[in-house]
């Protein structure tokens, strides 16, 4: 089975737009497609996301959907821990998606975020350490494959 990082803000886009690519990654996770990977800064940063002011108000998510959410996804997710070393990204708030996927042995990680899934380099040593780096759509392509 795949194992992938879902970056926090496919997870969040998911939620937020049940319209989108990123809804077919939840759909895909719900019914138990590929092993997602987490780590207590993903878990974190999720949590933070789902619960600012300006995300509830505009898109009427209460507290208890959030949380229900949020739990959902670390119950079916394997959560490891980081030792917090990894200096690759040039923003270093992007350093715990990627480390999170080399510890976690991951076979890809899915981002929306253009410092990770634009940078050429970055994308170079991710391959090296058996990690692809793929956007929303390029990720859906690949589990369609491995599950055909």
């Amino acid at each position: 089975m795949l194992r992938a990082v879902i970056d926090t803000n496919v997870w969040v886009s998911a939620l937020l737009n049940p319209k989108g690519y990123p809804a077919l990654v939840l759909d895909a996770f719900r019914h138990g497609r590929f092993e997602p990977i987490l780590s207590s800064p993903l878990i974190d940063e999720l949590i933070d996301v789902l619960s600012r002011p300006r995300v509830v108000k505009k898109y009427e998510i209460s507290t208890d959907e959030a949380a229900a959410y949020a739990a959902l996804i670390i119950e079916r997710s394997k959560v490891v821990s980081l030792p917090g070393i990894l200096q690759l990204c040039r923003d270093p708030r992007d350093d715990a998606v990627l480390e999170t996927a080399l510890v976690g042995r991951a076979d890809c990680l899915v981002s929306r975020d253009d410092d990770v899934k634009r940078d050429e380099e970055l994308i170079k040593e991710m391959d090296r350490q058996g990690v692809s780096v793929l956007s929303v759509a390029r990720f859906l392509v690949r589990l369609k494959e491995a599950t055909a």
